[in-house]
């Protein structure tokens, strides 16, 4: 903390006065997607058709007549014993040594050849892990690749909507208001799967294995209650919330385990399952959410290969051979701070949710200086960090693909929010590092005063802001904080406390360190 007020002491003397008008700017919630208000009109039955056939209800669609309990056991290890294990897409040392109940160090001494600044380890190197046994290991059938669940590589060329018209079912005609726009059928999947970078295949698949929504022509009589999807609250009464809160909750469950902070659930009846520490992400997110909103029986035959999954590959047919987008080694490209060369902006928010409420916590938020808190004009630009091409507008939104090639399911892409609308520029923009892509502002999402929020994607996926990769602006690292919104981020010896009240020790300088100029003291004789 000494070494922190030293290197503030001086930058006071030259933003002061920004400092006073900074404080009472902060984001205090994450961007929520707009839910929907109303149910779109369907086709009317006549009477009698409703009286000879009933209505059906998500229960048809979801089978849990046969015992599945009996899947392959894992034996009960000896405390240490090295086990062996294929590297899968997206694993890091941290999470290994978590699911494995064991250290990143005994791992490091089994594999010698894994170097010290490793980030995410190649796919399909063999290791050696050592393992302490867990008890009450659930089912080690994967059920989806992970490189299937984000909107990454695996989703270019599907349209949500083209396809859901395709189908004989209910849900192409179903309407909600969903992000500022009245949407139909596919077209809220498609957004859906869009900003929470989530597959839409995944979710449709979900849908129809739940409510029969693709394969129906009827819709079920409970299709706005809370019960469709499992999700309960004043807000989630239509199809379209529960769809939000699905792609929140699969995508925290994802992430939650592939960063080692997610091992185990409980089931309906109480009891505990043990994520299988083989499993992969994907799988056991689709684990967790059925534990939550099936009964066991139920539960065990989603997971199996008769469940959920047989229902995914007769909508979209076997998984491509190619399904691993998480190279080893990955590293961030060289990023600049997002503000113009010679400002200090306020770092209002650590890691925290890139869209939706909880993990992945891959956004971090700045603030420029303001005359007044609150949602105010600003006329100071936020910049781009890298090299890249605006491939996405939306209501303060801009997406900058990095990789040149226009699609953001593809390479590293930065995600903003809080843009004021009418200063992004226009999809298909190139910009260089350091050229302006808008001001900050309040539009998008909750905000409580005028900052910017950004995250970035690889391939589809999150990246954990504060992580094994962390955001790194000019030497300026971003380190977790205790929870959301917490945090840091450091250069060298100096720290900068995330503050939502933009107190001067929340300012960094883009540029040189602020040194007041000093004439040397001459030496006595």
């Amino acid at each position: 903390m000494v070494n922190l007020r030293k290197h503030f002491v001086t930058l006071v003397l030259s933003i002061v006065i920004a400092v006073s008008v900074l404080t009472g700017c902060a984001r205090k919630e994450e961007p929520i997607s707009q839910l929907p208000t109303e149910m779109g009109s369907l086709p009317q039955m006549d009477s009698a058709a409703v009286e000879e056939e009933p209505l059906p209800t998500m229960q048809n669609y979801v089978s849990g007549t046969q015992e599945y309990e009996n899947f392959p056991k894992r034996p009960n290890y000896m405390p240490g014993e090295e086990v062996d294990y294929i590297v899968q897409a997206g694993d890091t040392l941290p999470a290994l040594a978590a699911r494995f109940n064991t250290s990143e160090s005994e791992i490091r001494a089994a594999n010698p050849i894994i170097p010290m600044e490793v980030t995410t380890l190649p796919p399909g190197m063999p290791m050696k892990i050592p393992i302490y046994y867990r008890s009450l290991w659930g089912n080690p059938y994967q059920i989806l690749p992970d490189g299937l669940f984000p909107f990454g590589p695996a989703q270019i060329g599907f349209n949500a909507r083209s396809f859901v018209d395709r189908q004989p079912g209910w849900f192409k005609y179903y309407t909600a208001y969903t992000g500022d726009n009245n949407r139909r059928g596919g077209e809220i999947i498609d957004y859906i799967a869009e900003n929470y970078s989530i597959s839409p295949r995944l979710l449709l698949a979900l849908l129809e294995y739940r409510t029969g929504a693709l394969s129906s022509p009827t819709r079920p009589e409970n299709i706005d209650s809370d019960s469709v999807m499992g999700f309960g609250g004043v807000n989630s009464k239509h199809l379209a919330a529960q769809m939000n809160r699905l792609s929140n909750y699969l995508n925290e469950k994802f992430y939650q385990y592939r960063e080692g902070n997610l091992l185990e659930y409980t089931l309906t009846d109480g009891s505990i399952v043990r994520i299988d520490p083989w499993q992969n992400a994907a799988s056991a997110a689709i684990q967790h959410y059925f534990s939550e909103i099936l009964s066991p029986n139920e539960f065990y035959y989603a997971i199996s290969e008769a469940g959920f999954i047989a229902t995914y590959k007769s909508l979209f047919g076997e998984f491509p051979e190619q399904t691993d987008f998480i190279p080893g080694s990955l590293t961030q490209p060289e990023f600049t701070l997002p503000f113009e060369v010679g400002k200090s902006w306020a770092f209002t928010g650590g890691p925290h949710a890139a869209w939706g409420d909880s993990a992945p916590y891959s956004a971090i938020d700045f603030a420029p200086p303001t005359a007044a808190s609150g949602c105010v004009y600003s006329d100071e630009w936020v910049t781009a960090p890298a090299d890249g091409v605006i491939v996405r507008t939306d209501f303060g939104v801009a997406v900058l693909d990095l990789d040149g090639d226009g699609d953001e399911r593809t390479g590293w892409n930065i995600f903003f929010l809080h843009l004021l609308t009418s200063s992004i520029p226009p999809k298909g923009t190139v910009l260089k590092q350091g050229q302006p892509i808008g001001h900050p502002s309040c539009d998008g999402g909750t905000s409580t005063g005028t900052h910017v929020h950004l995250a970035r994607k690889y391939n589809g996926e999150w990246i954990s802001a504060g992580g094994v990769i962390p955001f790194e602006f000019d030497n300026w690292r971003v380190e977790n904080g205790a929870g959301p919104y917490l945090g840091s981020i450091r250069r060298y010896s100096s720290i900068v406390i995330a503050s939502e009240s933009a107190e001067y020790m929340s300012l960094i300088h883009h540029g040189p360190p602020l040194v007041p100029t000093q004439t040397p003291t001459a030496k006595p004789k």
